[in-house]
């Protein structure tokens, strides 16, 4: 693949990844804004993102603001209310720290929508207007301990890790986080990048020479509802783990077969043996 081939493949896997989900991603019209910011407060909470002149301000911009629809409905049309919340919403808005980059800060789907695909169907959206305006790289924050994400972000879309920031929020106090730590692992997609083309064409994923690395539970949103005591003392041990990473710039984490972390000097486009 060239790179003046990049924008129509990605076009072509984006609308792809529509068909398999049964929606259609897109930007969102001006009338459908209201509409995004219900969907963001009906996943983290009333007052919790973005306000609506915000939205309007990036969207006015030219960043994504895309919206995932029901194939058979143009919300505003049809008897279908624009102010209601679409399936899905996502937003990103560009940044220049360490290079210019689309940073994907919002990604939300109707909870009775989940296991469908659309939240990829939005980050392959978001991928193909990327490379459509010549940016090659998309980077996002993502709980570090949440394994689901962790298997999405790192084998399906085939992002990176890397960074580990902290507290990155402070206290969110939202829906999602509650009064948890906000520790976040910052991801670095590279959207024509060998590792990203294996990744979504669900290539087989390297057996990576690990030196050190953390199990993850399950399911640890349900761990943190259940015992929030508990879910502190893992998160102290993640941060006594990831320490090593600042420690020593060579290392870095992926994931491994069994979806634990592995800390590891291979390089992240190794294809597997």
């Amino acid at each position: 693949m060239t790179a003046a081939d990049a924008p129509a493949m990605a076009q072509a896997m984006a609308d792809a990844a529509d068909a398999r989900s049964g929606i259609r991603t897109r930007p969102a019209r001006p009338d459908e804004l209201d509409g995004v910011l219900a969907r963001f407060e009906a996943t983290w909470g009333e007052g919790r993102g973005p306000d609506r002149s915000i939205i309007q301000a990036i969207d006015h911009a030219g960043n994504t603001v895309l919206v995932a629809v029901a194939v058979d409905v143009d919300l505003g049309q049809g008897g279908a209310d624009a102010a209601d919340p679409p399936i899905g919403a996502t937003l990103g808005f560009l940044g220049w720290a360490g290079g210019l980059h689309l940073h994907s800060h919002m990604n939300a789907v109707d909870p009775s929508a989940r296991g469908r695909g659309i939240g990829v169907a939005l980050k392959l959206r978001q991928r193909a207007v990327c490379l459509a305006h010549g940016i090659s790289e998309m980077r996002w924050t993502y709980d570090p301990l949440i394994r689901r994400n962790a298997r999405l972000n790192l084998v399906r879309l085939g992002a990176e890790v890397v960074a580990f920031r902290p507290d990155f929020y402070g206290v969110l106090d939202d829906a999602i986080t509650g009064r948890d730590r906000s520790d976040r692992f910052e991801v670095r997609w590279r959207l024509d990048a060998p590792r990203t083309a294996r990744a979504l064409v669900g290539g087989a994923v390297p057996e990576w020479r690990a030196e050190g690395g953390l199990p993850l539970v399950a399911d640890f949103e349900a761990v943190r509802a259940a015992d929030p005591a508990a879910a502190a003392r893992l998160r102290d041990a993640s941060r006594a783990a990831f320490a090593v990473l600042a420690a020593d710039p060579g290392l870095r984490v992926d994931l491994d077969a069994n979806g634990d972390y592995v800390f590891t000097r291979d390089d992240p486009d190794r294809e597997a043996s």
